[in-house]
């Protein structure tokens, strides 16, 4: 492309002094000036790292080349990044996640495949700002239906990519995270209302269970609050029969990707240790004992992974299939909303009606804090609700004068 010679016009010291250039383009003659800007120097090399500024006017150059230069003197300076954000979502996905649990990566790598990569993918990282970012996040829709996404899912994919690109300003790749939560607006997350058996319920359904083959499954769980991929998971090696302990190490889980079930740590990566009643060790000892059976009747029985609960073989159960049963058994009843979880909710509720303060209470669910339990659980039970009633007229009366006799 024919160019004309550059011309420079002297400026005061101090300043900066832009260049005006002229080039030609499909025989127009266009001119604009530019400048460049000396933005660090190379550690190895120690040349000079500079980076060139062009605007239409001289003005516009040297406003440009003093925001820079002013970023540059705080040290807040950061060099474009050329990639791409599905060039650094690989990157991320890659490099940056090898010491998180194998299912949230799955979660990570199929937000960004199956909603961020569609959106924003051939969006330069460096140009993308808070603007783009929320109206991403509002047009998010589920791709069968055209339905929007529930705000628990906007919230996921938000998270997912805020990390991804916290990550990108540690490394100086850009400025700032364009996700931040202090520009960005999302839906409000309503939480959903925990509705556990009531204790009339309860004593109907331990009464439905009967001689049930997942019985004492159901029941620990009730008693305990154990998950169900902790009570799946649970080794006969966690329990402590002179102490009545049991140790929650770790919990049965299914690879999202290859399908394949393992033995990973517990939801928050701590081990917990939780003393139960004589009622749950009598049962752990009536399961090993059927255990016991089980493997002299099979020859093939290998419980390779010395599980408490196992198939006829000694291998893991399923949780489709224990999940499906209790399904059965509650509808049987009459309380078809109730979810195998919803037994880990009973046993809380219960607790704190039974008088537990509510730190015991969270160090048996293994929650990270007493907050999140009392935020989960300030609702009460019906009972728990009549019996405060009732001591609240207790109270009254005590307080209340006393009527004069009538004659």
């Amino acid at each position: 492309m024919p160019r004309k010679e550059t011309t420079r016009k002297r400026a005061p010291a101090g300043m900066c002094v832009p260049y005006i250039k002229t080039k030609i383009k499909n025989g127009r003659e266009y001119t604009y000036y530019e400048v460049k800007c000396t933005t660090g120097y190379d550690p190895l090399t120690g040349k000079q790292k500079q980076r060139t500024l062009s605007g239409k006017t001289q003005k516009e150059v040297i406003q440009k080349y003093k925001a820079l230069q002013a970023e540059v003197d705080k040290g807040t300076y950061v060099e474009p990044c050329k990639l791409t954000v599905a060039e650094w979502l690989e990157i991320w996905q890659n490099e940056y996640l090898n010491s998180i649990k194998q299912n949230t990566v799955s979660s990570y790598k199929t937000t960004c495949r199956v909603h961020i990569l569609p959106a924003l993918g051939k969006v330069k990282l460096s140009k993308l700002t808070p603007l783009m970012v929320q109206q991403f996040y509002n047009n998010l829709s589920n791709a069968a239906t055209g339905e929007p996404l529930s705000p628990k899912t906007i919230k996921n994919i938000h998270g997912t990519l805020h990390r991804a690109l916290s990550r990108a300003v540690a490394l100086k790749y850009i400025a700032s995270n364009p996700a931040d939560a202090i520009g960005i607006d999302l839906p409000k997350v309503q939480q959903k209302e925990i509705t556990p058996m009531e204790d009339e319920e309860i004593k109907s359904f331990v009464e439905q269970i009967g001689s049930h083959k997942y019985r004492i499954i159901y029941l620990i769980t009730l008693f305990t609050g154990l998950r169900e991929g902790e009570i799946l998971g649970l080794s006969w090696d966690c329990i402590n029969w002179e102490q009545h302990t049991i140790t929650v190490k770790q919990q049965l889980l299914k690879n999202r990707e290859t399908r394949e079930f393992y033995l990973g740590s517990p939801k928050n990566g701590k081990p917990r240790t939780l003393y139960v009643a004589d009622t749950v060790i009598a049962l752990l000892r009536e399961q090993r004992a059927e255990q016991g059976k089980l493997a002299r009747i099979c020859t093939g029985f290998d419980n390779k992974w010395n599980l408490v609960f196992t198939n006829e073989i000694g291998e893991h159960l399923s949780p489709v299939t224990v999940y499906n049963n209790f399904k059965r058994l509650v509808k049987e009843i009459g309380c078809d909303s109730q979810r195998f979880h919803d037994l880990r909710h009973a046993y809380a509720t219960s607790s704190i009606q039974a008088g537990d303060d509510i730190k015991t209470v969270q160090g048996n669910l293994g929650h990270y804090t007493a907050a999140f339990t009392l935020q989960q659980y300030g609702h009460v039970k019906t009972s728990m609700a009549k019996e405060s009633a009732a001591r609240m007229e207790k109270y009254i009366q005590s307080v209340l004068p006393v009527p004069p006799k009538t004659v």
